[in-house]
């Protein structure tokens, strides 16, 4: 009889540490101490704390045990699941963890989860993402189910658009009422599209999903095809996601198998089939006429709005395309009713949104909270603060398509309309962290190089205009700017925002606008004192070495990979051996002797 499940780590995060080499460890130490036909090993998804991977969780008791190695295992194995003694070293210490089992602190009260509403992730870390059973014996297709045998098309619309879900892609375009559009429109075929491209720097809700819960988007999508009369699917989903592929397909097929998708679904009469395409990396494919081009055989391009794709979308069908958190939502809402999805976020964003938390936070990872949520609690409640008693300067919302939100709006509830009437925009919600070592003009820099990469050329503004845009922040960044190239981009920003073809040029410049916004001092410093307040741009940076508090060890001059810092005549009081200083001239400012220097004498200015 199982007395003990063993759940471990399957997502991309864990993977990349090592959690298959774990799995490997705990099987084969279980059969060593005669334990397989009492502890079952199951490999999930993303439990959501990727900081403290890789992760293992033990149950009944719930102990998590966090940057867990395969030499650990032997130990897991002998005192926790052979003699009931927790291994106190390995748990993760908001767990509150003694010496005996009850004491341990169930995850879910945890300062990182107990905030959290897990709707969209409410399996991932939870169930074997490759066991179908798994997720039937979570109520999964049941909403299907109710679907076709007790309601109508006209009513499952209804019951999304009641709910007030909207697209987690990051337009925020209510769902239902895309659903509703699309519905009446009649054609030979129609088609559901997930979008699973999510190309943004930092972002990786859509994928721990798909690694995590692969079995809630079929669900979903058969669902959403029978309200608007498809019969057909596909996923676009990157090529960079392996294992969300992989597991992904595993479940298409096991749905076929189990009569979940195909002919007659639940002899209903309805037929619907599922395909997967894989994109080869182009952030502009994640608009949906791009995407729907490139799943059509095509390069990856735009195309022009009126038609919509509800009445001219792939294939020229009418179709439908939300993305992957979307409709993860969806199977939840038709269970459970639209009262209970409203009971959660704000007045106009219902429900719960998913961060791809990263940047200089201490909990990086996954979390899902209320729509309403501050930044202050996700940052410091949930995400726990700021590293190395650093400040918080601001937070990224929405990769390269977003703006900042900056520390005097720390306050800010968290919602669709609340971060548009700053000047931000949900996206695809990654949220990057950024300290006050961080330069705000080389941050929009990074982001606009990354849309630049990006771009299809398809347009002029975009393809010319974010070049021209990147060539003055550059500029700025080396000393080389004026206070008229601030005007001049503020100028070009609204011209590439009103008149660029689709999505990625018209968000593009958000970064830049949002950093003048908020940070104009820090430009007009980079273009007037010629200094990077936050020590970054490696152009306005000099390096100092102090005399007096300079011991003479010489480590900055070994390292110094130019040779560029040497010795001088000068002996401060109390030491034995001369200082140093270095070479402006030869300095590349890389930064190396500060890193050496044990002592402090090096600054940088």
């Amino acid at each position: 009889m199982i007395r003990a499940h063993v759940l471990i780590c399957g997502g991309t995060g864990c993977t990349s540490s090592g959690s298959q080499s774990i799995q490997e460890a705990f099987a084969a130490n279980i059969e060593a101490n005669g334990l397989t036909e009492e502890v079952k090993l199951v490999q999930t998804g993303c439990f959501g704390l990727c900081a403290l991977g890789p992760v293992v969780i033990v149950y009944p008791d719930g102990t998590f045990y966090s940057r867990v190695t395969p030499e650990d295992v032997k130990e897991i194995v002998e005192e926790h699941l052979l003699k009931g003694r927790i291994v106190d070293r390995l748990v993760y210490s908001d767990t509150g963890a003694e010496e005996k089992v009850a004491d341990v602190v169930p995850l879910s009260e945890t300062s990182f989860y107990k905030s959290q509403n897990r709707v969209v992730l409410r399996n991932c870390g939870v169930i074997d993402p490759e066991q179908i059973d798994e997720y039937i014996a979570m109520d999964g297709y049941a909403a299907l189910g109710k679907a076709l045998t007790e309601m109508t098309p006209e009513e499952v619309i209804k019951t999304i658009s009641d709910s007030g879900l909207r697209g987690r892609g990051g337009g925020g375009f209510p769902t239902g009422f895309k659903w509703s559009l699309c519905a009446p429109n009649k054609a030979d075929q129609k088609y559901v599209v997930c979008n699973a491209d999510e190309g943004d720097p930092g972002a990786f809700m859509d994928r721990s999903i798909l690694e995590g819960d692969p079995h809630c988007i079929i669900e979903a999508m058969a669902i959403a095809g029978y309200a608007i009369g498809a019969t057909k699917g596909y996923v676009y989903v990157r090529a960079e996601y392996p294992i969300a592929v992989d597991r992904l397909q595993k479940a298409i097929d096991q749905a076929y198998e189990y009569g979940l998708l195909g002919k007659n679904i639940f002899d209903s009469g309805f037929d619907f089939d599922l395909y997967i395409r894989l994109g080869a990396g182009a952030f502009v494919c994640g608009e949906e006429t791009a995407l729907m081009t490139s799943i059509e055989g095509n390069r990856g391009e735009p195309r022009p709005r009126p038609p919509y794709p509800a009445v001219k979308g792939l294939y020229n069908k009418p179709t439908v395309e939300n993305n992957v958190e979307t409709f993860a939502n969806i199977p939840q809402i038709i269970l459970k009713g639209v009262d209970w999805f409203t009971s959660m976020g704000t007045e106009k964003s219902k429900g719960t949104k998913v961060f791809a938390l990263g940047g200089k936070i201490e909990h990086t990872g996954l979390v899902e909270i209320p729509m309403g949520t501050t930044l202050r609690h996700i940052i410091y409640d949930i995400g726990g603060g700021i590293p190395n008693g650093k400040k918080f300067k601001a937070a990224q919302t929405g990769g390269p398509s977003g703006g900042c939100i900056p520390e005097s709006l720390i306050d800010t509830e968290v919602d669709f309309d609340n971060l548009t009437a700053i000047g931000c925009m949900m996206g695809s919600s990654g949220l990057i962290v950024m300290d006050e070592d961080n330069c705000m003009v080389d941050m929009a820099k990074f982001f606009l190089e990354f849309t630049v990469d990006e771009s299809c050329g398809k347009c002029t503004p975009c393809r010319i205009g974010t070049k021209r845009l990147l060539e003055m922040l550059d500029d700025i960044t080396k000393g080389k700017g004026t206070l008229e190239d601030i005007d001049r981009l503020e100028e070009l920003c609204n011209y590439i925002k009103q008149n660029s073809l689709c999505g990625l040029g018209q968000t593009a410049p958000n970064p830049v606008l949002a950093t003048l916004k908020f940070f104009r001092d820090e430009y007009i410093a980079h273009v007037v004192d010629k200094k990077c307040p936050a020590g970054v741009c490696k152009d306005l940076l000099s390096f100092t070495i102090d005399k007096e508090k300079c011991i003479g060890c010489g480590l900055c001059a070994k390292n110094c990979p130019v040779s560029a810092i040497n010795k001088t005549d000068y002996v401060a009081p109390g030491h034995k051996l001369p200082s140093y200083e270095i070479d402006a001239e030869k300095c590349i400012k890389c930064g190396v002797c500060m890193g050496n220097c044990k002592f402090k004498a090096i600054s940088k200015a």
